[in-house]
């Protein structure tokens, strides 16, 4: 998934940035507001974590921005104001949630993973044939047998997970994938596609990970 985040304390938005990486995020880091809505709007972006406090355009009218366009699209707001009426003001401004600073990172992983179920229906385990992907945990078992994946692979695998059945291009793989720094013209959507299916379908019948010739790439049981 990716996420846009938007502070403009440098070593928080590296904290998040790295944090969330790790985790498998794609993390875009924008650190004022002035463009902020406008690349809301224009990637299509998972969830914002977004800073009240920023140069160029405050947080709250960055979030009027996004919601004029996008008023589904998840977005926590990061403050160090922690009276009850500011929280107030960012929940009724639109936010989905409200974080305080300073926080721990597991507290926001766990807030946006909960924004993130919000809207369309989001299953914590997802399903295909005996594949699956428990998101809370971020395992992955096929058959029952676990399988140990990096945090890019399991960010592509629940990429393709949850969007089972449907051809998915190169270029919205890296736009939910990959973060923004990606370089589009390298190898490494192959790469990673093949060392997944070593991992998911090389053991396992049958396979789930299938080539689309002229598209891209399809994680079902029923081979197009």
């Amino acid at each position: 998934m990716r996420i846009l985040v938007v502070e403009d304390d440098q070593r928080v938005a590296s904290f998040i940035q790295s944090g969330l990486g790790q985790e498998g995020y794609a993390v875009d880091v924008l650190h004022e507001g002035t463009f902020a809505g406008e690349q809301a709007r224009t990637v299509d972006y998972d969830a914002v974590i977004l800073d009240v406090m920023l140069p160029g355009r405050s947080g709250f009218q960055v979030l009027r921005d996004i919601r004029a366009r996008k008023p589904s699209l998840p977005v926590v707001m990061l403050t160090a104001k922690d009276a009850v009426d500011d929280r107030i003001a960012g929940l009724d401004s639109g936010a989905d949630d409200y974080l305080v600073k300073p926080f721990a990172l597991a507290e926001l992983s766990a807030r946006l993973r909960a924004v993130l179920r919000r809207g369309a229906p989001r299953e914590n385990v997802l399903r295909v044939a005996d594949l699956e992907v428990d998101t809370m945990t971020r395992t992955v078992r096929r058959g029952g047998r676990r399988i140990a994946l990096t945090a890019k692979e399991y960010a592509l695998l629940e990429y393709l997970m949850r969007n089972s059945g449907r051809p998915l291009t190169k270029s919205l793989i890296i736009e939910h994938v990959w973060d923004i720094h990606f370089d589009s013209v390298s190898n490494v959507v192959e790469v990673h596609v093949n060392s997944l299916r070593n991992k998911v379908d090389r053991e396992f019948s049958p396979p789930l990970i299938h080539t689309v010739r002229g598209v891209g790439y399809v994680l079902t049981d029923t081979p197009p």
